[in-house]
């Protein structure tokens, strides 16, 4: 990522046939390991219920550096890392997930360069809000990324693509998730807010896979 000087190196899982779609996601050997992500996308594709895809998984790096609406990250992902591997894996159509933090950078990636994304997952986003989350605010990133949560709640449009967020019930982000998908919707995206049991933890996450990243996936790729 050369915006960032730093070097990344993702894990990728193929399908056994051509296809020219790719799941990013951040956290990604988390993501797998905790998630069960790559275990969904292969028990979907046997099912037939999901477009075969490219999963690939992303380190964190500088987790709360990059993932905390940090412009420079999000260039090097939409300019350089996913022009890479649409060259290596044939890909054009490229949906994004990420989880927590992961899930505020996915969005902030997403609207800083949206020709390259088809869609997004987005669970338990980080949206942070001074009226919702200041217990958050010890954080060191806590300004930029309520700076540009505000920025993206009062916006009028935005590069609409499908999205579905998810939350926990009993978790603390569930207000500001509810807030965000309330102004992608008045900005065009066509968005699901998926609100289930559980709270800010990758059994949760996991959890609401199926069917909502399933049901994601063939809005974004329908054909």
């Amino acid at each position: 990522m050369p915006a960032l000087q730093s070097v990344v190196t993702a894990r990728i899982w193929s399908p056994g046939q051509d296809t020219d779609r790719m799941l990013i996601a951040h956290d990604g050997p988390e993501y797998q390991r905790r998630g069960g992500l790559a275990e969904h996308a292969a028990r979907a594709a046997e099912r037939g219920r999901e477009p075969a895809y490219h999963l690939v998984l992303l380190p964190s790096g500088d987790r709360d550096e990059w993932y905390s609406a940090c412009p420079a990250y999000a260039e090097s992902l939409a300019l350089d890392t996913l022009p890479r591997l649409r060259a290596r894996l044939g890909t054009r159509r490229a949906v994004g997930a990420g989880v927590s933090l992961g899930a505020l950078a996915m969005l902030h990636a997403q609207r800083c360069h949206p020709a390259g994304f088809a869609g997004l997952f987005l669970q338990s986003g980080s949206y942070f809000q001074a009226r919702h989350d200041r217990q958050e605010s010890g954080f060191r990133r806590w300004s930029r990324i309520v700076r540009y949560v505000r920025r993206v709640l009062v916006a009028g449009r935005g590069p609409a693509v499908p999205a579905t967020l998810t939350c926990g019930t009993v978790e603390e982000n569930l207000a500001n998730n509810r807030d965000m998908a309330d102004a992608l919707r008045r900005q065009g995206y066509a968005v699901t807010l998926a609100v289930g049991p559980g709270g800010h933890d990758w059994t949760t996450w996991r959890e609401a896979l199926d069917p909502h990243l399933t049901t994601l996936l063939n809005r974004a790729w329908p054909n």
